[in-house]
């Protein structure tokens, strides 16, 4: 599974899309699995690196100072160039602005990790860009929107996702580690539950997909409108990433990993926040799903591209 998981996400989209297609009516108890599969990713992704990797990446000063420089001061420079072209429908651009401006902080890793990117350090890096954007999303939304629409947007889910998404599964995920430590049956059960990352990823972008198609089939005509939005998104973040890189003087693998947490947005966490807007803006969350699937096979093409971009032999400052 691990050497054909492009493969594997690609048929979870595809088996997610049908199926919303011809079960819309079964939409809204699969939506309602999205938070705890993507919770039990997240415990098996943050499982496979050890408590003390982490504490030792988060104190990678350059490396951290080059994720937040490029998710929270490049990326809205990108999106303000782009804001006022895009639709006027205040539904969709509040959509754009909730996906864009919000970094991964979950399926990055593993395309990250693909690529030969640090994903180690993105992984511990997820508890601080989560916290960050859940800070700086209403002061982008003022910014962007004015004083109304900021005021719409609950912080609610917010606060909730970095509970049950980030410190649960992290608490649950050193827990088994120290019991992996200590016993033979946890290092079994730890080693076991390790190898279930790509059917949870496959799970988990099936989930999204399928609970949310029927939204996106009756916004069809403003949802095309944003995707070359997104494309150019894509197009543009690798170059930015590696300038940033470059400015903090990364490493090879630091920057390839700079490169997809600018590039890859929070999609599946900043959901339950457009599904929590009013009925007028309902169609933020089509337009928020939309941005998954253009990034999922944008991913898969960085997969390829951003090792070309970003060369092992690239001469650098270590951070």
């Amino acid at each position: 599974m691990e050497h054909h998981q492009l493969a594997l996400y690609l048929a979870a989209i595809a088996a997610g899309g049908l199926l919303g297609w011809v079960a819309p009516s079964a939409t809204p108890g699969i939506e309602q699995a999205i938070s705890p599969v993507l919770g039990t990713l997240l415990f098996v992704t943050f499982l496979q690196v050890p408590a003390a990797e982490l504490l030792r990446s988060l104190r990678a000063g350059r490396f951290l100072a080059a994720t937040l420089v490029v998710n929270f001061v490049v990326v809205p420079l990108v999106v303000a160039a782009m804001f006022f072209f895009l639709p006027d429908d205040q539904a969709v651009r509040i959509g754009v602005l909730l996906v864009l401006l919000t970094p991964c902080v979950d399926y990055v890793i593993v395309f990250s990790r693909l690529a030969g990117g640090a994903s180690h350090r993105l992984l511990a890096a997820t508890p601080l860009l989560l916290l960050a954007q859940l800070l700086l999303l209403p002061v982008f939304l003022y910014l962007f929107m004015g004083s109304e629409l900021a005021d719409i947007v609950q912080i609610k889910p917010f606060v909730e996702a970095f509970a049950f998404l980030i410190a649960v599964p992290l608490t649950l995920a050193w827990s088994m580690q120290a019991w992996a430590a200590r016993k033979p049956s946890g290092q079994k059960v730890s080693a076991a539950t390790s190898t279930t990352t790509v059917p949870l990823m496959a799970a988990t972008l099936f989930t999204v997909v399928a609970s949310q198609v029927p939204k996106v089939s009756d916004s069809l005509g403003d949802v095309v409108a944003v995707i070359p939005y997104y494309v150019a998104f894509l197009v543009l973040m690798p170059f930015a990433g590696l300038g940033v890189a470059r400015l903090f003087g990364l490493a090879a693998s630091a920057t390839r990993a700079i490169v997809f947490t600018g590039a890859t947005r929070n999609s599946l966490v900043v959901l339950p926040l457009a599904l929590a807007l009013p009925d007028p803006l309902a169609i933020a969350a089509a337009v928020v799903v939309t941005q998954t699937l253009v990034e999922v096979l944008g991913m898969v093409a960085y997969v390829h591209l951003v090792p070309r971009l970003v060369p092992t032999t690239r001469t650098t400052v270590t951070p």
